[in-house]
């Protein structure tokens, strides 16, 4: 389940409470749901029950009470825990969580191929958090800052703010300039080697961002990309299609993968919010080399015969290879599907 699905969740919760007459509130548009803190548990907090306490004239742990029973009867929901103030701490059922997640990366990810790539067609991991937000990014004339703010531009607008680049003083965005010109390393490698640093790192401006093997980031994650086409090529020549639905063991079977997958919402929000392309670009690593790990496993070997587990392991191998592509389309490089 993502943050966004459980945040709808949980405005359900609230409605219903509302229906059933235990609460006089008016149901909010939105519900925070965040990593649980210091002192909490489960996959997931909400702070719900603070933010309805007022308004309902109650205690926030009497609203949280109320509510509790509302969201663990809740699909994908395993448990529901009260802590602090009034802190709704969420556990996820594990394999209800990892068929909500794969089927809705799958879903947009169609979305975004069906719309040529545009990045802002690929919703997974966008969100409100910035809605109605105008952000000026103040960059100085050079290479490496208007790339970064161009990037940022899209960046900010999967979080629903809307970004505004300026030539002016003060400066506020002034990464660390690239040492030479990085147009000889081509559009797609000179995006990365000003990207993939943090802003107060100096990018190496060097032929490594060209080569084609495993110390070489881009390689990887372009290359995982290209893998995910591959299997799901080789997959449709054995007459196996994708199905989210099976999803249940795989979760143990590629834990690094399904928390690459559900972490990629929050440093999309991260990147937007502290102005720093390069969590998305690292996290893309991350997304890459677990895909990697995991794509011997997604097809039959050998004698094999083509099973429901095979069909959920492509699901997860198309998911990883849809929030692939989103990304490096955020970053303004290129996903091909072959390499």
């Amino acid at each position: 389940m993502t943050p966004v699905e459980l945040s709808r969740t949980v405005l359900c919760a609230v409605r219903r409470a509302v229906d059933e007459g235990e609460l006089n509130v008016v149901v909010p548009a939105r519900a925070v749901v965040t990593v649980p803190g210091a002192g909490g548990c489960g996959d997931y907090a909400t702070n719900i029950a603070l933010q309805l306490a007022r308004p309902a004239g109650r205690a926030p742990r009497q609203v949280a009470e109320i509510l509790r029973p509302h969201l663990s009867g809740a699909p994908g929901v395993a448990d529901v825990a009260i802590t602090g103030p009034g802190f709704l701490n969420i556990s996820l059922d594990q394999a209800a969580a990892a068929r909500t997640l794969v089927s809705e990366i799958l879903r947009q990810g169609n979305q975004h191929q069906h719309q040529h790539q545009d990045s802002t067609r690929f919703p997974y991991g966008y969100s409100d958090a910035l809605a109605g937000q105008v952000i000026e990014l103040r960059v100085p004339y050079d290479i490496r800052a208007e790339v970064v703010a161009d990037t940022l531009v899209r960046i900010i607008a999967t979080q629903g703010g809307r970004a505004e680049v300026r030539h002016a003083e003060p400066v506020g965005l002034r990464p660390v300039p690239a040492p030479e010109d990085p147009a000889p390393l081509g559009p797609d490698a000179a995006r990365w080697a000003l990207l993939h640093p943090a802003l107060h790192d100096r990018p190496r401006i060097t032929e490594d961002h060209l080569v084609q093997r495993e110390t070489n980031p881009l390689f990887r994650i372009r290359y995982a990309h290209a893998r995910t086409r591959a299997l799901s090529r080789n997959a449709a020549s054995l007459g196996i299609d994708s199905a989210a639905g099976d999803v249940s063991e795989s979760p143990s079977q590629a834990p690094q993968l399904f928390t690459a997958l559900a972490e990629y919402p929050r440093v999309l929000s991260a990147a937007a919010t502290h102005r720093t392309p390069d969590r998305l670009a690292r996290h893309l690593v991350t997304v890459a080399d677990a895909l990697l790990d995991f794509q011997y496993a997604v097809l039959p070997l050998g004698a094999e015969k083509p099973s429901a587990a095979h069909r959920a392991r492509l699901a997860l191998a198309e998911a990883a290879g849809a929030v692939l592509a989103g990304g490096l389309s955020l970053l303004g490089i290129s996903a091909p599907d072959y390499l």
